[in-house]
Parts: structure tokens; C-alpha cells; sequence
């Protein structure tokens, strides 16, 4: 029994280290009621974005799924809507959920541009 109990560890150990290792992926589903032209991913709190490759994603539902990086759990996303506004979710944990859903921006008012 002594022995099963480290093998067991080491195994866990191993189990957790590749997770940590494995790509991160993030479903977006839009929920505004404009399409996201682009998305730009950086590790959260960094400044440096990094464009990814999608598709249009109309508003009202359309869902992608992005590559965020190879390792990490927290992430900042930008996007670029296709009416020229941009919108940031800042610290996105991808090792809690794999979803993200994307808020209809606040309307501008006369005095915002």
C-alpha cells in the first residue's frame, strides 16, 4: 500500500503538469447586436495583443470557437466590432469555463460620439 500511495501522487502530478501544458481554446458566443470583425488575445494584464483568425461573427448568436494560446488559464480579450467600437474582457479564466459570452455594447449617447 506504501508504494501505491507515490505512484498515485507522481501520476496526478503528471495528469496536472499536461493539462497545464495543453492549448486553450474559448468559445464566443455574440450576443451583441453587432458582428466582431476581429479578436486580439494577450495574457491577462499584459498590454502586447495578439490577433486571431475568425470569421465574421454576426450579432444575435453566432458562436466560434478561438485558440488563445498554449498554456495559461487567464486571459484579456479585445474586439473589434464591424461599426468601429471595441470592447475588452479583461481577466478571462479558461480553466474555470470555456465559454464566453459577448454583451451588447452600451448605446452612445449624443455627448459620446
Amino acid at each position: 500500500m506504501k508504494l501505491i500511495r507515490p505512484a498515485l501522487i507522481a501520476a496526478l502530478l503528471c495528469a496536472t503538469t499536461a493539462q497545464a501544458e495543453e492549448a486553450r481554446y474559448l468559445s464566443l458566443i455574440n450576443r451583441a447586436h453587432d458582428s466582431v470583425v476581429a479578436v486580439a488575445v494577450a495574457p491577462a494584464g499584459e498590454a502586447t495583443f495578439e490577433p486571431r483568425a475568425i470569421d465574421m461573427l454576426a450579432g444575435g448568436g453566432d458562436t466560434t470557437t478561438v485558440r488563445l494560446a498554449d498554456s495559461g488559464c487567464r486571459f484579456d480579450l479585445r474586439l473589434q466590432f464591424r461599426n468601429g467600437r471595441t470592447a475588452i474582457y479583461r481577466d478571462v479564466d479558461v480553466c474555470t469555463g470555456d465559454a464566453l459570452v459577448i454583451a451588447p455594447l452600451p448605446r452612445r449617447n449624443a455627448t459620446q460620439g
